[in-house]
């Protein structure tokens, strides 16, 4: 069954497995949600839920959403998303979604903005190497250096990495685990990092697929006589 819920990151930490291994985690405050909205095949031609989270005073709001809201006879909410889910038939305009709606184990995607970095070098941005610092290179040991071909073709093509803003873009980080869930304050501890600073929104959800560790084999060598390096007589 596909499972969705908004929520907001709080940060990362550390948890411990039975046997004391280190899990790097990120905390998500995930809900509670409401369903706003619920599209239907006959009216809008494919089913979805939107969801609402976040609480928000109405005089921030506009008209639309004031009717939105109002329709539904739901609590203003600050922030709305809306996810196809399989079972949308099962889920009614005002239920509660929180975070047990979610189990231990489970394979998720997040998905949010990344973090701003505002405008950014080549180095910072894509992993370019530094300018010999020698030999009159100058003071411009963090530049791009030469970048287009000589007579032909004379351009730039598009699309070529080169410095500009950074972050805020929406990311997707897939098939991550989720090793604790709070059901009473509604957290989830999700392995791994996750898109956004702190305090930002993310949307999580099943994984679209599954990544399966493979499986390797070390070759050991089952002849006791023979020695690495040198030969037995040496």
């Amino acid at each position: 069954m596909k499972k969705a819920i908004i929520g907001k990151k709080i940060g990362m930490t550390q948890l411990f497995d039975e046997k004391g291994k280190v899990i790097p985690v990120t905390v998500v405050e995930a809900g509670p949600c409401v369903v706003v909205q619920k599209k239907t095949r006959d009216n809008d031609g494919y089913e979805s839920v939107q969801l609402g989270f976040g609480e928000i005073t109405e005089k921030h709001l506009n008209k639309p959403l004031k009717g939105h809201f109002a329709k539904a006879d739901v609590a203003a909410k600050k922030y709305l998303r809306e996810f196809r889910l399989e079972d949308c038939s099962a889920l009614a305009v005002g239920d509660i979604i929180k975070a047990d709606t979610f189990q231990v184990g489970d394979k998720v995607d997040v998905a949010g903005k990344s973090k701003g970095h505002g405008y950014a070098g080549t180095i910072k941005r894509y992993g370019f190497s530094r300018l010999r610092e020698t030999h009159g290179t100058g003071p411009v040991g963090r530049h791009i250096g030469s970048m287009g071909s000589s007579s032909d073709p004379s351009r730039i093509f598009k699309g070529k990495k080169l410095p500009g803003h950074m972050g805020v873009v929406r990311t997707t980080i897939k098939n991550l685990e989720i090793v604790k869930i709070d059901n009473d304050n509604n957290l989830i501890a999700i392995k791994g990092a996750i898109p956004g600073p702190k305090g930002a929104v993310v949307s999580i959800i099943n994984t679209a697929k599954i990544v399966k560790a493979k499986n390797r084999f070390v070759a050991i060598s089952t002849n006791p006589q023979k020695k690495s390096g040198r030969s037995a007589r040496g």
